[in-house]
């Protein structure tokens, strides 16, 4: 018998359902949770205490303005607030500027190991999926502008990139914006810009202030340890903010998550303390990896990607339940084209030991 009912949008059957990092292993145990690229230091307490005053007000709708987010992150980068749109998690932004400007009949790229929800996004509009090859798990600009056709209409980029924590500085950005056509969106997402210090990257800020057809989105998931409450944010040019404002929903984001995102805004020292740990921590799990024989990718965020060697009988999959069994979560990217490769938060020091031991004993042969 056939299916009856509604049929799905072109593309929509297509999707392969984003599947998050896991947070449980079995028996109850507390794990290291080091899957989902979290904050170990948690979010601001002044952002706690900012959540917990917005619970006297749960029965009145939120500003649908955010405006009180939107005024603190001006004041925290010197921008324009007018054109700051929020929504919940970057995600929902990156959503609405597929649904802004794509269509049937269009194109967007995005590189071989570029997000998962990108695909997704674009898909979702009835548009088609164009994926560029990186060059070392870099993005490669040559490679990007050499799959621009007449239907292209979006670029997205990340950068640094997530699985792989690699970056291009900005003077790529910019090459990239000028190789590109006027009416072609280049979407900078930068989710880990907190976390990358080197003198030639720039989150995007200057390249959205400075041209009519590029846009950066933030994330307050990542350094300011919010990720419960989905909170992003999109800095636009005058006429793209506009497109955002009107297709958005009226109160996209809750009135706890506006306080919190504003105060976790203003605690700079809490955010300089979560770049501080990772500053420590990232080389030290590198330099661990590299010990225990991985080919670790050189990464500027708080997350390392690191490979397995081939044919060796201690494989991704294999290091993946044993690390399970010990409690500890880290995340698979067979999705993003690495199946022998695990990517690990920079968690705790706890945590991170604890990891690095579990690693230590599965290639030393404690298990299969």
């Amino acid at each position: 018998m056939p299916t009856l009912g509604p049929a799905a949008r072109p593309g929509i059957l297509d999707i392969e359902a984003y599947v998050p990092g896991e947070s449980k292993v079995p028996g109850g145990v507390t794990p290291a949770k080091l899957s989902s690229n979290e904050t170990p230091l948690g979010p601001s307490p002044k952002a706690i205490e900012a959540f917990k005053a917005a619970a006297h007000d749960l029965e009145r709708y939120p500003d649908g303005q955010a405006t009180q987010l939107r005024t603190a992150i001006a004041r925290r980068y010197g921008l324009d607030a007018s054109r700051i749109v929020c929504g919940s998690g970057s995600d929902e932004l990156l959503g609405m500027l597929a649904r802004g400007y794509l269509g049937p009949g269009d194109e967007a790229i995005y590189t071989a190991h570029g997000f998962l929800v990108y695909r997704i996004a674009i898909l979702s509009n009835g548009a088609t999926p164009v994926v560029a090859p990186e060059t070392n798990l870099h993005t490669d600009v040559d490679a990007i502008l050499a799959c621009v056709t007449d239907k292209t209409r979006v670029v997205f980029v990340a950068n640094p990139n997530n699985p792989t924590g690699t970056y291009i500085p900005i003077s790529e950005v910019r090459r990239l914006r000028a190789g590109l056509r006027d009416d072609i969106l280049l979407i900078l997402d930068a989710a880990y810009a907190e976390y990358a210090s080197n003198n030639d990257y720039e989150a995007g800020i200057e390249l959205v202030a400075s041209t009519s057809n590029t846009v950066m989105t933030r994330t307050f998931s990542k350094i300011h340890g919010l990720a419960a409450l989905r909170i992003g944010w999109a800095y636009c040019p005058p006429g793209i903010a506009d497109v955002l404002n009107r297709i958005r929903g009226p109160f996209n984001m809750s009135s706890p998550a506006l306080s919190a995102g504003a105060a976790a805004m203003d605690d700079v020292a809490h955010v300089d303390a979560a770049k501080a740990h990772n500053d420590v921590w990232l080389p030290r799990v590198s330099a661990e990896l590299q010990a225990l024989g991985f080919k670790v990718t050189p990464s500027v965020a708080n997350f390392v990607l690191f490979h397995f060697p081939e044919g060796s009988a201690k494989t991704a999959e294999g290091a993946d339940l044993y690390l399970k069994s010990q409690g500890v979560i880290v995340r698979k990217v067979g999705a993003y084209g690495f199946p022998n490769a695990l990517r690990m938060t920079i968690g705790s020091e706890s945590d991170n030991k604890r990891a690095l031991a579990a690693l230590k004993a599965y290639i030393a042969g404690a298990a299969g």
